[in-house]
């Protein structure tokens, strides 16, 4: 049987009714109102086939960038040695409690978990940390995909992360600074699923989050109240109300009890270490325009473009629903523009802001060709800046790359830290002073060996002995310097005490005997401030034990 035609005049007025009857309807916004899209024609065109295949989708493409990032945390994991933090950690974890001078818990026992399970080995060590940094790229490219866009700007927002120093940086070490953007950008994200759904149990998440955040590092607190900012200056100010937002607050508060009780308990001692930092000037402090020109060195500056981007993007119409980021991100900056913290402190927060930047670009930017350009760009940048903050090259390589491309890393700390930068220079010479300090220890008769206590002033220095000492037959290092203080002289009396980093001033002139062991502490590589004379000490004038609570260093 043929097609049935019918007049026009027919049509028009078999459609009559229809007409008046849409033209009463009130449709929600964005629904569609256009006859020929709410009701299918009579003649419908052949669908197209869908062509795209998985593996060049924006998901698979940000995976691929994922694990990119994962092989080059991985590459970069055994070169030059440990670095001083993560002995430091290790060091804690052999003590775990529910607090300590400088930190919270949390990494003690990430550090304790990992050398009962994988060990301690550097790649045993930088595993984590790596995985962390590829699931923060993967997180990148999900929450520009979650404010809806496609493929270039999911492959954008990941990329700027892969590209950008800062993450590079943080998570090749085994700290706590290398799970501390996945926790913050898990938060956001709940944020996002939030602005998705209009669900406010996903407030509940964001204050599990918060309060495991709260046992890694204080700073989270930064975002927390950048978050409630957000609330009260957008239109989801509502969930304030909420019984969920609530909850979310009490989980964050009943997780971090335990600590907040230690804390009580030792009359919160992170409060006296950080004014002790303060008077000491070890940290750099920025005025607010140079502590912005650092953010951009830190980042990347092709990548900062696309978070200054994504700053502009959502204070306009386009990104109004995800405005709360952007409150978040301001207050977080200006906290820390305020109190002039390390230029590092920022970090976790901008893989967001990179996200709405990349949303922003595909929108603003139709041309293919600028878009290849800027990717490109995004992408040799990276390469360009990579030797700068993970240790690809060999020292010496280092020094020649860093003198050619006239670029260096912007100083968090004033450190002596000869002829490399602090990144670098904190991964040498641990194991060669631990070295010439047991060949100080066992050239002593037994007798005396046996009592003899290894004081260091710095807990470097005692990490170092700590994680190295059991190869060398060492002992456990004594120190007063942060959470080692908390641990005591080890029943050590003070008749024989091998003294490391001694600067003269408190420390030698109180035994009846100083030794110069012959022991030097010069590896070319490591801070100047670490090169020092290994001295051999005898008879302490008053009872280590006794004198302890007196000599207490937290800073």
């Amino acid at each position: 049987m043929g097609n049935l035609h019918l007049p026009r005049s027919v049509l028009r007025t078999a459609q009559a009714p229809y007409q008046r009857l849409r033209s009463k309807i009130r449709y929600p916004r964005g629904f569609p109102t256009n006859a020929a899209k709410a009701i299918p024609s009579t003649s419908p065109e052949p669908s197209q086939p869908h062509t795209e295949r998985w593996f060049t989708s924006g998901p698979a493409i940000v995976a691929a960038i994922a694990i990119l990032k994962l092989a080059l945390q991985l590459h970069a994991a055994p070169h030059y040695g440990i670095f001083r933090d993560e002995m430091y950690y290790l060091a804690c974890g052999q003590h775990l409690g529910w607090g300590y001078v400088d930190h919270p818990p949390g990494m003690p026992f990430i550090a304790w978990l990992v050398s009962h399970t994988l060990g301690t080995s550097l790649i045993a060590l930088r595993l984590l940390p790596a995985l962390a940094g590829a699931a923060l790229v993967w997180l990148s490219g999900t929450m520009a995909r979650q404010m809806g866009g496609g493929r270039t700007a999911q492959a954008l927002a990941a990329l700027a992360v892969l590209v950008a120093p800062i993450y590079m940086l943080l998570q090749h070490w085994f700290t706590m600074n290398a799970f501390e953007p996945l926790l913050w950008m898990v938060c956001a994200w709940c944020v996002l699923r939030y602005v998705e759904s209009g669900d406010a149990r996903w407030w509940l998440w964001v204050g599990v989050l918060c309060g495991i955040g709260l046992e890694m590092k204080y700073s989270v607190v930064l975002f927390a109240a950048g978050l409630i900012v957000g609330l009260a200056l957008t239109p989801h100010r509502r969930v304030l109300a909420s019984k969920w937002f609530w909850l979310g607050c009490l989980a964050a508060f009943l997780i971090f009890l335990p600590h907040l009780v230690w804390l009580i308990h030792h009359h919160f001692p992170f409060l006296e270490y950080e004014q002790n930092v303060r008077m000491t000037s070890r940290d750099v402090r920025r005025a607010p325009l140079a502590f912005l020109l650092d953010q951009a060195n830190i980042l990347n500056p092709v990548s900062a473009l696309l978070g200054v981007g994504g700053l502009v993007w959502l204070f306009t119409r386009a990104g109004a629903p995800y405005r709360i980021l952007a409150w978040t991100f301001l207050v977080v900056l200006g906290a820390l523009m305020v109190t002039q913290g390390k230029n590092y402190y920022v970090a976790p927060v901008y893989p967001m802001i990179f996200a709405a930047g990349a949303v922003a670009f595909t929108q603003w930017i139709r041309s293919a060709w600028l878009r290849g350009a800027y990717t490109a760009l995004l992408a040799a940048s990276g390469i360009l800046l990579a030797p700068l903050a993970m240790p690809l090259l060999r020292p010496e390589t280092f020094l020649r790359y860093e003198h050619a491309i006239h670029i260096s890393t912007p100083k968090a700390e004033n450190q002596r830290t000869g002829p490399l930068p602090q990144i670098f220079a904190d991964e040498f010479g641990w194991e060669d002073m631990v070295r010439k300090t047991a060949a100080v220890y066992w050239s002593l008769p037994p007798t005396e060996r046996a009592r003899t206590a290894i004081f260091a002033n710095s807990w470097g220095e005692a990490a170092a002995v700590d994680y190295f000492g059991p190869k060398y037959g060492l002992p456990r290092a004594i120190s007063a310097h942060n959470s080692y203080w908390l641990w005591g002289p080890r029943d050590t009396d003070g008749s024989t005490v091998i003294v490391l980093g001694s600067d003269g001033s408190g420390d030698r002139e109180h035994f009846q005997s100083v030794i110069d062991s012959g022991q030097k502490t010069d590896n070319p590589w490591s801070r100047e401030d670490e090169h020092f004379t290994i001295w051999l000490c005898r008879g302490l004038h008053w009872d280590l034990r006794a004198v302890w609570p007196k000599i207490k260093h937290w800073g």
